[in-house]
């Protein structure tokens, strides 16, 4: 979870902070930014807004602006933590229930997918993506992808093994999949614009203390 940089990796914008001096500091940083990361994606989860027929949450773009800021490992760290802290029983998921019953909710599947989403969204900016909209734009919608490979399979297997629903493909699409993408990609489209314009502001604090 150290911020050591590995052979092809550009800093994001948690190592705009600075490198610690000691290992000690380096993972109490590495600590306190994953920590952030919980509490980022936890606020945003609560924030609702409607595009269609069901209630559309912050939450995916918390997973993504904080795998980004982050870097892959700590973005990854960050959601599993999120995950962890939900299944504990605090209120930090998007609806109200929490707990260790979540595991048996159709959308837990989505949860276990922000962790390798956060951490594609951080390899994606590790390597500058995040720095020009349009290729921001491009990595966050991958990233976004990754929650629905596993969250509507498991969504599914819920409803059908638990909740003794039939299924067809048409079903499952309709309750997993086509009411979210529109304001996926209206998610992704705005962390592409915020990182790119965050990377503007660090680029000219840089300039002014050169």
């Amino acid at each position: 979870m150290t911020s050591i940089a590995a052979p092809g990796r550009r800093r994001v914008l948690a190592d705009v902070l600075g490198r610690p001096s000691t290992r000690a500091r380096a993972f109490a940083v590495d600590a306190a930014l994953v920590v952030a990361g919980i509490a980022v994606v936890a606020l945003l989860a609560k924030v609702s807004f409607y595009i269609g027929p069901v209630p559309i949450t912050g939450q995916t773009a918390g997973v993504i602006i904080v795998g980004a800021a982050l870097g892959a490992r700590r973005g990854a760290a960050s959601l599993t933590g999120y995950m962890l802290l939900g299944l504990a029983g605090l209120p930090i998921f998007a609806g109200p229930v929490a707990g260790p019953a979540y595991v048996l909710s159709p959308s837990f599947g989505f949860i276990l997918g922000f962790i390798p989403a956060a951490f594609l969204a951080g390899w994606f900016a590790e390597r500058a993506w995040d720095r020009h909209p349009v290729r921001a734009f491009l990595g966050f919608v991958l990233a976004s992808i990754v929650p629905f490979v596993i969250g509507v399979p498991y969504l599914a297997a819920i409803l059908a093994l638990v909740l003794g629903k039939d299924l067809t493909v048409a079903s499952v699409l309709d309750a997993g999949v086509l009411p979210f993408l529109l304001s996926g990609v209206i998610k992704a489209a705005f962390v592409a614009l915020l990182l790119p314009a965050a990377w503007a502001l660090v680029r000219r604090v840089d300039a002014r203390k050169s």
